[in-house]
């Protein structure tokens, strides 16, 4: 369907297929069709289906075949499909395709000297694509970026083993490229952010510069959480310059340039003050300490929002940091209750989501900011502060080690990680230790049930859309690369499923009946719980009616409260006084 905004005609071309893609060239002349084709698989998500990629005139009509991708059922294990893949226009020529293609089979550990290659094809689309530049490493095409002008291409490699991004400019006209910057994945209190775009007259984004430099906006992490900031990255010398930076004592980001380079809207907020947009005028440069803003800055309010839940400012937020006990930094954020008094122990609830790293240094740095404005929607684990339990929140799991062998010390390392945090909770005198429940989502979800079995730090669980017997993905899961059958005593070690047995605490299952996600299909819950059942253990499971991985209905979000509340006033607020 094509809509002219001018005088709201409608149109409709093409025949009804399943369409992924359709995006109309920079000059109005050509259509990048993509479509899904049979056969339909139930072992792949759709985008890996089999497809064809097209060219259509504006009429509709078939101008030339760009691909014909069969079904991608056997790409290898954090592989990618053969043939071109992330195919698009390039936004600052008429009608010209780039995509990328793989040099390696798809296979991440295949040793060749270049992964992928970047090809281009021009209208008419009748000759060969040529090739324009070869990759040492993976290219990511959603981190790739087309200049304002000229020929110029931000394109981002990432090294898999080292967990590194490379960052090229190329110009596509005159057949040059050089690394701009790189990165450690894993280092947030390094990441220069991400570029902003605009959009040009054609609809077609391209990164926004002043010059030879580009804006860059980023989270800004701290070892006191968060500071967001605005840069321009120069692209001759790699130099920053910092315009903006968020104050300590709030959370405030770039939003939108407002007209020209020298106005811009940014939002700002606070534990206390309700999130409102303002509108900021670059000035003149001053002198700043290292990763301060370097310009004055003056701004107005452009709203006046009220906060719609005052009682929620009640709760206190703190951002608490610790070590494991082999010296690994971690952190989480201590949430206290609405009237909490100072050294009581209370029922206390840990949220947390596992993460691999390869360092220490980068696993321990802070995520998050303790000056967000709270708001609680969703299932969300941060109702039991209404209900006068602690929370921490976005506690650290950091599992450390060499991206091949990390989960070879997957439990060892949550039990260690589950530990510090909770003798940090208890010495700080918030939390008791008799009254502590843990409660995971997706990979959290299998980081509770393997406390639950390896470890007595928990009186209970809640245990959500998890994966709880790895064998079931036998080629690879999360970042492990092995198969089954290159490491089954990891695959084994890493599922509750196996130590259903040692689960000696009440587990609350929890999982969409409908759950899409390859690698959380809902019958590994009905299988976890089962076992845990079986084998004499407390447990519950619920089942979404046509939920997904996540859980949106009306009736399931307030179900899923209700299951949770219930379950820890039972078995954790008033432990000792209930019976299975």
């Amino acid at each position: 369907m094509i809509f002219d905004p001018t005088t709201d005609k409608v149109e409709i071309i093409g025949k009804s297929a399943p369409y992924y893609t359709a995006e109309i060239s920079p000059d109005g002349e050509y259509i990048l069709i993509a479509r899904l084709v049979e056969p339909w698989s139930h072992e792949v998500a759709w985008w890996r289906f089999a497809k064809e990629i097209e060219v259509w005139d504006a009429q509709g009509e078939l101008v030339a075949n760009i691909a014909s991708l069969p079904l991608a059922n056997e790409v290898p294990i954090h592989g990618v499909p053969m043939g071109p893949r992330s195919v698009s226009w390039r936004s600052t020529a008429p009608h010209t395709l780039f995509w990328v293609e793989a040099l390696d089979g798809g296979n991440p550990v295949a040793e060749v000297p270049h992964r992928d290659r970047l090809m281009r094809l021009d209208a008419p689309f009748t000759a060969e694509p040529q090739e324009v530049f070869l990759a040492e490493h993976r290219i990511q095409p959603w981190r790739t970026a087309w200049g304002a002008e000229g020929g110029t291409l931000m394109l981002a490699q990432r090294e898999r083993i080292k967990r590194w991004r490379y960052v090229w400019l190329l110009d596509v006209d005159e057949g040059t490229s050089r690394l701009w910057f790189d990165l450690d994945e894993a280092d947030r209190y390094g990441d220069p952010g991400n570029p902003v775009f605009r959009t040009l007259p054609n609809g077609h984004l391209v990164l926004h510069q002043k010059v030879d430099a580009v804006y860059f906006r980023g989270s800004g992490a701290t070892e006191q959480g968060d500071r967001p900031f605005l840069d321009l990255r120069h692209m001759d010398t790699g130099e920053t310059e910092r315009l903006f930076r968020c104050d300590p004592d709030r959370y405030e980001y770039f939003t939108a340039f407002a007209g020209d380079e020298d106005r811009f809207v940014f939002r700002s907020e606070s534990a206390v003050d309700v999130p409102n947009y303002y509108m900021a005028t670059i000035g003149k440069k001053i002198e700043a300490a290292e990763g301060e803003a370097t310009r004055v800055l003056t701004h107005r309010p452009i709203t006046l929002f009220e906060d719609p839940t005052p009682q929620l400012r009640k709760i206190k937020k703190r951002l608490i940091r610790y070590h494991r006990e082999d010296g690994v930094p971690l952190s989480f954020q201590l949430h206290l209750p609405p009237g909490y008094e100072e050294g009581t122990a209370l029922p206390t609830v840990l949220y947390a989501y596992p993460l691999e790293y390869s360092s220490a240094a980068t696993a321990g740095q802070v995520r998050g900011s303790t000056q967000r404005f709270m708001r609680i929607y969703g299932a969300s684990h941060l109702y039991f502060l209404l209900q006068g339990y602690a929370v921490l929140d976005r506690t650290a799991m950091p599992m450390l080690g060499d991206p091949e062998t990390t989960y070879d010390t997957f439990v060892s390392q949550l039990v260690a990680d589950a530990e510090a945090a909770v003798a940090k909770a208890v010495e700080m005198g918030v939390a008791d230790p008799k009254r502590i429940g843990i409660i995971g989502h997706s990979h959290g979800g299998l980081m509770v049930a393997n406390l639950l079995a390896h470890s007595d730090l928990f009186r209970a669980g809640i245990a959500r859309s998890g994966s709880y017997n790895k064998t079931t993905q036998p080629f690879g899961f999360q970042s492990e690369r092995r198969s089954l059958f290159e490491a089954r005593d990891v695959y084994i070690q890493v599922s509750p499923t196996f130590f259903a047995d040692q689960v000696d605490e009440p587990v609350l299952v929890i999982h969409g009946n409908d759950d899409s996600n390859p690698g959380t299909l809902t019958f590994q819950s009905e299988v976890f719980f089962e076992a845990v059942r079986g084998s004499g253990g407390t447990a519950r499971m619920v089942l979404l009616p046509f939920e997904d991985h996540g859980y949106r209905a009306r009736e399931s979000v307030e179900h899923v409260l209700w299951e949770q509340l219930r379950w820890f006033d039972k078995y954790v607020k008033n432990a000792g006084t209930a019976t299975p």
